[in-house]
């Protein structure tokens, strides 16, 4: 007969957005729940990603922001950074959340087990030698930063590393222009630091619309950014002196320290998933829609499910699984639907189909766009951003698309992910009331524009 105090209801591998979110709403649900992790909940997002960086950010935008102050009637005294103080500033903050969230869960009744477990069974994950079973198990790992073979150390990071440098470098080259990259490249070049993208695609944050990447570009090159396009590299290499990138087409780079910033994988190897019968594909754990692996009672939710590695997507598959194990048939969200931000400067927020991806499913003729530039919002002017708000709509239907960039646009995501998810059409959004003088007002504006009545276009 299994130990009562190693036998769950709900049995989650990994505590991180995806983990403790489902526990918590499985313990409000009734079930009898067990939290394995290996390292501190809260996973990647609180202790080495979302939060940090974010912390660094600001510090960065305040730097900025102190260098310009002129151009707001303010008198200061630009001295530079202190980079172990901003560590300082973000430990500081990344040990209130861990502590608040360990009172959480332990407030709320989960059962959090420490030590690295491995699948053994459709209901067992044994743990540093002891089986514990769970009659639904929740696969909930992980990602870990990809490296593409690069050994990390020295002058050569991960965004791990970058992110306890208690120095500011003088110089950076940063290989990838994705969201992480960007975010880093963002954040230094505020700091005072001369940067260099490598990316080897054609554009930037590849994923977003053609219209935001090319402001973002444009906006880089501005602020001094530096950054080389379409060529990938061959070789890193670092001596006591320098680190030198060298591209396939024989070009050298060379600075202070190289950033692997080229994404991150699935944390899945050596966890006994395949030898369980789960299916994978590159590290991947593979589901239906419904999150479900085929095997047994055992789930999987978050950054080791192929699509999007965003913190509130693993929030909301944690919630979403605790609830379709509870019967209640969630609706499913997929990924288009999902919100996104990249916290560079200028910041871009976006959700649902891009331009070029909605004339692949509606075809060329049934896809109408709209453009309305911050310029002629009163707030971005106060801010002192340019950028544009641009609405991809399904012709003669709704809003199946919201993209922004500028200075803080990010805290305008609420009401895009709203419009898409809810299937707004244009005349809707254009009927609302958008507060003034607010960076909202320009969701108005190109709702406006789409309805085919724009005031300040």
């Amino acid at each position: 007969m299994a130990d009562s105090a190693k036998a769950f209801d709900i049995l989650i591998l990994g505590g991180g957005s995806a983990g403790y979110a489902a526990a918590l709403r499985a313990v409000q649900l009734g079930f009898n729940v067990g939290l394995i992790e290996g390292s501190k909940v809260g996973g990647t997002c609180l202790h080495w990603g979302c939060i940090p960086t974010k912390a660094y950010l600001h510090s960065a935008e305040v730097a900025e922001e102190a260098r310009e102050s002129e151009q707001y009637g303010v008198k200061l005294s630009y001295e530079g950074i202190d980079m172990a103080k901003v560590r300082d500033y973000k430990d500081k903050i990344i040990a209130g959340k861990f502590k608040g969230l360990q009172g959480l869960l332990k407030m709320r009744g989960v059962t959090v087990i420490d030590g690295y477990g491995k699948l053994t069974g459709e209901k067992t994950i044994e743990v540093d030698g002891t089986e514990y079973t769970g009659e639904h198990i929740i696969l909930a790992s992980g990602s870990v930063s990809k490296t593409f073979g690069l050994e990390i150390g020295g002058r050569i990071l991960t965004s791990t590393e970058a992110l306890e440098l208690d120095h500011l470098p003088k110089s950076a080259i940063v290989l990838g222009g994705g969201v992480i990259g960007s975010e880093f490249a963002s954040m230094w070049r505020s700091m005072g630091v001369d940067v260099q993208i490598i990316e080897g695609l054609d554009h930037l944050v590849p994923n977003e619309d053609p219209a935001i990447i090319k402001v973002l570009e444009r906006t880089f090159k501005k602020r001094g950014i530096k950054y080389s396009l379409g060529t990938f590299f061959e070789k890193v290499e670092q001596d006591e002196n320098s680190a030198k990138v060298t591209l396939t087409d024989g070009k050298e780079f060379e600075a202070d320290i190289v950033l692997v910033a080229v994404g991150r994988g699935p944390n899945t190897q050596g966890m006994g998933y395949e030898e369980a019968g789960v299916t994978m594909d590159r590290g991947f754990v593979i589901t239906n829609e419904r999150l479900h692996t085929g095997v047994g009672n055992i789930y999987a939710a978050g950054d080791i499910v192929p699509g999007l590695q965003l913190a509130h997507r693993g929030f909301q598959q944690g919630i979403f699984l605790a609830e379709e194990i509870a019967g209640m048939n969630p609706v499913v969200v997929e990924d288009i639907n999902i919100p996104k931000v990249t916290f560079s400067d200028p910041e871009i927020a976006s959700v649902g189909y891009t331009e070029p991806k909605a004339k692949e499913k509606f075809g060329a003729e049934n896809v109408e766009t709209s453009e309305y530039n911050l310029a002629g919002n009163g707030k971005s002017s106060i801010l002192g951003t340019g950028g544009i708000i641009k609405f991809v709509r399904e012709k003669d239907g709704p809003i199946v698309g919201v993209h922004a960039i500028g200075r803080r646009i990010g805290e305008q995501i609420g009401e895009a992910q709203l419009i898409v998810n809810w299937e707004a059409y244009p005349e809707d959004v254009a009927k609302l009331i958008h507060a003034h003088p607010t960076q909202n007002e320009a969701l108005g504006e190109a709702a406006m524009a789409l309805a085919g009545h724009p005031l300040h276009g």
